[in-house]
């Protein structure tokens, strides 16, 4: 008797966990909540959830998730009362990354279009992590970016390849991206930057830890209203990826005296920095709960 090698039966779709940082983001994000559940429940067959990370919110974004989750209960929440930052939300909610067999991530804004997430998920079994580029020939910009924005990101992108010449990406900053769950665990401990150098700290963790990137070209929609501030977001972001090359530096040893520089730069910056680890992350279905522990550490800190 020969094993059966095929039985015809098609393999289900994995599970995918899209998570989404945001910050004061009830002007925008409900069209893009709305767009994403609608899309994944009619053109995908397996479990697709949406996390929106909240962190330091002091408008309504949290009434505007909850008014998506009564239409759309794939789509969940977590909220910190203080600003985490985006690499800070990302790091909490990569703590969930056991509840799907892939995890990824977009911007609030609507930048990616949920086609253009989905085309993340049908290259997924040719690299560990898949990752969207506005910088590839086949690129689709429907917004180009400010000439001033376009020459801010050319010159960090030569930083970053001054700093880890390994790490062969066109475009390391776009808010689209996608890995495998184990690739997301393993990483987890290694990601340290909460501002917006996260993807650098990212993507040299996959790479340090032998996990394949393969970079696509991408359908991207720069949108007004951006959160970025050239100077000093520039500023810490170029101070993030001299820290992360200190990190992984054989002298990172000799160098903690710089630790108490470091705190105080960061501080006059106000840029943000990772949250503890906590015992567990909750989500929609205990909100109050977690929103008051969460209130609670807020107030004793």
């Amino acid at each position: 008797m020969h094993a059966l090698l095929y039985s015809g039966v098609p393999q289900p779709e994995p599970s995918v966990l899209l998570l989404i940082p945001a910050y004061n983001e009830e002007e925008r994000i409900e069209p893009v909540l709305r767009e994403f559940a609608e899309y994944f429940k009619r053109n995908y067959a397996g479990q697709f959830m949406i996390v929106v990370v909240l962190n330091g919110c002091v408008d309504n974004t949290w009434g505007v998730v909850e008014r998506v989750t009564n239409d759309y209960p794939s789509v969940t929440a977590l909220e910190f009362p203080a600003p985490i930052g985006k690499g800070g939300a990302l790091i909490e909610g990569f703590k969930l990354a056991d509840r799907a067999d892939l995890i990824g991530y977009v911007d609030a804004d609507g930048a990616t279009s949920p086609k253009a997430f989905h085309d993340l998920i049908r290259h997924r079994k040719e690299a560990d992590s898949i990752i969207g580029s506005r910088w590839l020939p086949d690129s689709i910009l429907h917004q180009s970016q400010t000439k001033k924005r376009q020459f801010a990101s050319r010159v960090f992108h030569r930083i970053v390849r001054f700093f880890f010449p390994s790490l062969k990406v066109t475009d390391t900053q776009c808010g689209c991206k996608l890995m495998r769950r184990e690739a997301a665990e393993r990483i987890h401990p290694a990601l340290r930057i909460a501002d917006m150098a996260f993807d650098i700290n990212l993507l040299y963790a996959l790479r340090r830890n032998g996990f394949t990137v393969l970079e696509i070209p991408t359908e991207w929609t720069d949108k007004i209203g951006s959160k970025v501030r050239l100077g000093r977001t520039s500023l810490v972001m170029f101070l993030s990826v001299v820290r992360l090359r200190i990190i992984y530096s054989p002298f990172a040893a000799y160098l903690r005296f710089l630790r108490p520089l470091e705190a105080w730069v960061y501080k006059k910056l106000r840029a943000p920095v990772p949250l503890p680890r906590p015992e567990s992350a909750l989500l929609h279905g205990e909100p109050d709960r977690y929103r008051q522990q969460q209130h609670a550490k807020s107030a004793e800190g």
